[in-house]
């Protein structure tokens, strides 16, 4: 059974992260067993810095074990996804080669695929039924987006809606925002990896 051990920087992914990794691989390979460990939360200021995502990921391969597999998980905020991760993803398999690394920065942030599936999350915790912003992962501020549907005086928070809203939106919907296709096929290929 293929073992994944995340590295995450919010403190709402600690509990997130684990359900959405599950949720993709029950959809993508349906008879595929999937042990997601706890994931290993670092402030992101810290995970860019030198020895810092080095130290992570070499806990993640101890906690992983022999075969594990590593998922890095964090928000772009207003960096290039593609050009960060690439330095990452380069640093992390620099401090273990030896096992089986993804690296993925959401664009802008988690909750932006949230947005593109909103018709599948509307109505929980007062989310209203609105249509999908046409381009959700240009949105600097999908926390507040969502606070701006939400009942007045019931702000979003991580801690206490991502990992409720991770167990229902609409993954299919959430492909089109691109971060999120790309997190579907690395999830996919580390649980494939050999």
């Amino acid at each position: 059974m293929p073992r994944i051990v995340p590295i995450v920087e919010g403190h709402g992914e600690v509990e997130a992260v684990p359900i959405l990794l599950r949720r993709i691989a029950a959809a993508a390979l349906p008879r595929a067993a999937v042990d997601v460990r706890s994931p290993i939360r670092m402030d992101r200021s810290k995970i860019v810095k030198a020895e810092e995502l080095e130290r992570a990921v070499d806990l993640a391969a101890r906690k992983a074990g022999a075969a594990g597999r590593i998922l890095i998980l964090l928000d772009a905020d207003d960096d290039c996804p593609a050009r960060l991760a690439t330095e990452l993803l380069q640093r992390a398999r620099a401090a273990r080669s030896d096992r089986a690394i993804r690296v993925v920065l959401a664009k802008a942030e988690y909750e932006a695929w949230f947005l593109a599936a909103v018709d599948s999350i509307a109505g929980r915790h007062g989310i209203e039924a609105v249509p999908p912003p046409p381009e959700p992962e240009s949105i600097r501020g999908a926390k507040e987006w969502l606070t701006r549907r939400m009942p007045a005086g019931r702000p979003y928070r991580p801690t206490l809606h991502q990992a409720d809203l991770t167990r229902m939106f609409d993954m299919g919907a959430a492909r089109s925002a691109p971060s999120f296709d790309k997190l579907w096929r690395d999830v996919t290929a580390l649980l494939r990896h050999a």
